[in-house]
């Protein structure tokens, strides 16, 4: 097997290292982790090489796909970055109903490929993420209310294991190395090169709802939205937000629901009933959309150039004891882009063939965003201090928001948790492969550091 060519191997020091690290994190707020060595891997031969590196150097091995990890999980103090960004190919079998893509392919790219053949797949909401550490960390897309997280789409892998060996994983040849791949997130112990997914057929159209109303009828607002999740069709992505519009100068309570239909039916009617609906202040009614135009809505949302924090919680609590233990929170929204998500998913059935195991019917998540790094511990403390104020209603988090290093939570099933890591002393019994971060390596750890170096 080749080695890797000088252009695609970085040690720290060298010209081109720092760009490197700083271009692996989609956040603008970088870590202050250093690798020893990046590669840049251009090709699966690449990732081989890399991973026989590694080997050899005695070096653990952390993983970028498409950089959009918000505490930058892959860039660690020490060891190998493996940057995946260049491995975007797509290769689409529409007799089969099935693509292969490399794990930097983002949403909009992918689903571009796939609708002249009448096919869809529940990508990430921004158009920035990158499939490979979305789908790893279970994947709630576009339409995944109807059709579960993107993992479970997942009919085998190309992965790179410890020994440097390259396999195809399935369920008959690897049940156990797919289990993991489907939902384990940044605990996953080998590189994907290739995903192998079963695809979905294409909306015939979409409609999009939104309602806006004044900040004093939060609670109502939120209270309706849990109650009524009941009498949307599975088809119907449906949420709330608190805290910062794009579209509005001031902070509202807005109710957003997307259909993804297969008829003429309006499966979006029932928002129209809300007893308070003469008070929005902005309206958008059975709207007929498209992916180009939510990825938009989305990327406003959260715009690149900023320095943001998240956190999450899954819960299905009464919605009263929600809206008591959140009220601090949302009190206390910084003035900024920065907002909280009430994302109404009401659960999917679990398998038995995926590790993916944290779920409940509503996802709590505030979104910090702002622009000076003198703020980083504030903003920090907001997003992830009230979160943890809420701890005892929670069912765990999300692995794509995760922040495992500054809050204690759990993205998987004790039973899923402690079976994975049974599994990871099988393929990777020297630990070869980053997992998930300590505290000491949090975005809150630096952020106070910083604070203290400065008072």
């Amino acid at each position: 097997m080749a080695d890797l060519y000088p252009d695609r191997l970085l040690r720290r020091g060298e010209p081109a290292y720092e760009q490197a690290r700083l271009d692996a994190v989609w956040n603008e707020r970088k870590p202050e982790r250093y690798p020893d060595v990046i590669v840049l891997a251009e090709s699966e031969q690449d990732v081989v090489a890399a991973v026989r590196l590694a080997r050899a150097e005695g070096l653990a091995v952390g993983i970028r796909s498409g950089g959009h990890s918000w505490v930058g999980n892959g860039v660690r103090d020490g060891g190998m970055l493996l940057d995946l960004s260049r491995l975007r190919d797509v290769t689409v079998d529409p007799a089969a109903r099935t693509a292969a893509v490399g794990p930097a392919v983002k949403g909009p790219a992918l689903l571009e490929q796939l609708a002249p053949h009448g096919l869809f797949f529940p990508t990430g909401h921004a158009p920035t993420v990158g499939i490979g550490g979305f789908i790893l960390g279970g994947g709630y897309g576009w339409d995944s209310r109807r059709l579960g997280p993107a993992c479970l789409s997942i009919e085998a892998v190309d992965v790179v294991l410890a020994g440097a060996t390259l396999v195809h994983a399935t369920d008959s040849s690897h049940p156990e190395l797919l289990w993991a791949a489907r939902g384990s997130g940044p605990g996953f112990f080998g590189v994907v090169t290739r995903f192998h997914l079963a695809l979905h057929d294409l909306p015939r159209r979409i409609l999009r709802t939104a309602h806006s109303y004044p900040m004093e009828m939060r609670d109502e607002v939120l209270a309706w939205s849990y109650d009524t999740l009941e009498l949307l069709a599975p088809a119907v992505e449906f949420s709330a937000k608190v805290g910062f519009s794009p579209w509005l100068r001031q902070p509202t309570v807005s109710v957003t629901a997307t259909a993804f239909c297969d008829t003429e039916e309006d499966l979006l009617a029932p928002l129209e009933d809300a007893p308070f609906r003469d008070r929005a202040i902005r309206a958008v009614v059975s709207q007929e959309t498209d992916m180009a135009e939510l990825y938009d809505y989305a990327d406003r949302m959260t715009p690149a150039g900023m320095r943001w924090a998240l956190d999450g919680i899954w819960t299905d609590e009464p919605v009263d004891k929600v809206l008591d233990a959140a009220r601090p929170l949302f009190d206390s929204i910084p003035d900024t882009t920065s907002h909280v998500l009430w994302m109404l998913w009401g659960g999917h059935p679990e398998r038995a063939n995926s590790c993916w195991s944290s779920q409940a019917k509503l996802y709590l998540s505030p979104n910090a965003g702002w622009t000076d790094p003198a703020e980083d511990l504030a903003h920090e403390d907001w997003a992830h201090g009230r979160l943890a104020d809420m701890q005892h209603l929670s069912k765990g988090l999300q692995f794509s928001d995760n922040n495992l290093a500054d809050r204690f939570d759990h993205g998987l099933s004790p039973a899923n948790s402690a079976r994975l890591e049974e599994i990871r002393a099988v393929y990777d019994p020297e630990g070869r492969f980053r997992s998930f971060m300590a505290p000491r390596e949090s975005t809150t750890a630096y952020a106070a550091a910083g604070h203290a170096r400065t008072h």
